[in-house]
């Protein structure tokens, strides 16, 4: 087992892994901009090293400065957490070459994946049911049009290495596509440095329902059921929930086996996930992330397993300590993402210095943050400042226990506006609680306030 491990990320998931490692006896080593240098992990991890200013790249996407700060520390492993870092297959070649292990899965297996065509293909060559669409293209506008034809309307862009819901559009006319097409190129060579896109068929009012799998370096691998991501915005998740209520149980099941098909038929080793639509009685694979995710939070509620941990030992070596019919699920959990936006003015950013930060306490309610009273929330980041888990036995108490956590949230501060009470309608409305809601949601709810 390593005896230091450098968390190469910041916020609530720096912390979170910090937390873990110290109950693992694994000294740890927090990585902070300046921005950052009085945030909850720096004062928590056992030491801290600045690695730049406040812009990410010019911090926490430095490769560089990472890996310097990782061997002046004497770590032997990168945590990456989320974004950043944590899906680059360079930047875990440079781990490897530096003799550091970092915890997710091996690059060439991240480079296929994190190459959303090419990992459809993949899984379509495993058996896994993908949306109709095309292979990776950077055709003229005119001969991807062509393509496009073919799949039919409505349909998706996507960049071939975007995510986090960015550098994709839909298109639901033909007389659309020539001008999304150019918009979404751009995007996709301006964020991700790779103008390549794919096209997808478009399920609107869909479900999205994602597997969260283990895999370690011996061949074992688990799931541990599924979770529904189906409230979001601009195709951000928003809220997120275990089980999917209001879905076929079998065929819940039959994702999870599908999932674990797929990360043995690719080779894939960590936590991850796969991710479906749900329309109707048919699911397909959208795609797959090869790291923790934001709302790993609410699988660890109803199973037990403490997700960082189980990355920390695959990582290792160690093989899994528990075989697929050892998993239990017990209840129902729901996380909500507070984020400092404005949900008045287009949830645009909303950041300062809180000047209150109160969260919710009481009976199987979990809060994750590293925001504090004094704290400000940067800029630079992503505006989440908190999340909020809570279990229940069954879904009617989890949501009755989260109304209540975001009813006792408190978070202001000069120009600090949150989402806590947009959370809180979507809770009370009557098709997430009667659980017939979908990726349409929140759009639906906004034009029947218009």
């Amino acid at each position: 087992m390593f005896s230091t491990i450098l968390i190469a990320n910041r916020g609530e998931i720096a912390l979170r892994v910090a937390r873990t490692c110290r109950e693992m006896g694994i000294r740890t080593v927090a990585v902070c901009s300046t921005a950052d240098e009085e945030s909850a992990v720096a004062r928590f991890a056992d030491s801290v090293v600045r690695i730049g200013p406040a812009p990410p790249k010019r911090s926490y996407l430095s490769a560089p400065a990472i890996i310097e700060a990782a061997l002046q520390s004497g770590a032997e492993a990168i945590h990456p957490g989320y974004g950043f870092l944590s899906e680059d297959p360079d930047f875990a070649e440079i781990c490897a070459a530096n003799d550091l292990v970092f915890i997710g899965p091996p690059p060439e297996v991240m480079a296929r994946l994190g190459d959303k065509a090419a990992a459809r293909r993949i899984m379509r060559e495993a058996g896994l049911p993908v949306l109709p669409g095309t292979d990776a293209t950077d055709a003229a506008a005119t001969e991807a049009k062509r393509m496009a034809d073919v799949v039919g309307y409505p349909l998706m862009i996507k960049a071939v290495a975007g995510g986090g819901g960015r550098g994709m559009a839909a298109v639901r006319e033909p007389r659309e596509f020539v001008r999304v097409y150019g918009t979404i190129r751009a995007a996709a060579q301006a964020l991700f440095g790779d103008g390549r896109v794919y096209l997808e068929r478009l399920v609107e009012s869909a479900r999205h329902i994602e597997v969260q799998v283990l895999v370690d370096q011996h061949g074992n691998a688990v799931h541990l059921g599924e979770r529904d991501c189906s409230v979001q915005r601009r195709h951000q998740k928003l809220i997120e929930e275990t089980p999917a209520a209001g879905v076929d149980r079998a065929m819940t099941e039959r994702m999870c086996q599908a999932a674990v098909v797929g990360a043995l038929a690719c080779g894939f080793t960590g936590a991850g996930t796969f991710e479906f639509l749900v329309d109707g009685n048919d699911f397909h694979l959208m795609e797959i992330n090869c790291r923790i995710q934001v709302e790993h939070p609410v699988t660890e509620m109803v199973t037990g397993v403490d997700l960082i941990r189980e990355q920390i030992r695959i990582a290792a070596g160690l093989p899994l300590g528990f075989s697929q019919d050892e998993v239990r699920r017990h209840g129902a959990a729901i996380e909500c993402r507070v984020n400092a936006e404005d949900p008045t003015r287009g949830f645009a950013p909303a950041p300062g210095k809180l000047t209150e930060f109160r969260p919710p306490g009481g009976p199987f309610t979990r809060v994750d943050t590293d925001a504090y009273q004094g704290r400000s929330v940067p800029p630079d980041y992503d505006s989440l400042v908190a999340k909020v888990i809570t279990w229940g036995p069954d879904r009617d108490t989890a949501m009755a226990r989260m109304d209540r956590a975001l009813s006792e949230f408190v978070v202001t501060g000069p120009g600090v506006h949150t989402t806590t009470g947009l959370l809180r309608k979507v809770i009370d409305e009557p098709r997430f609680r009667d659980a017939k809601h979908t990726t349409s949601l929140l759009q639906e709810m906004y034009l029947s306030e218009s």
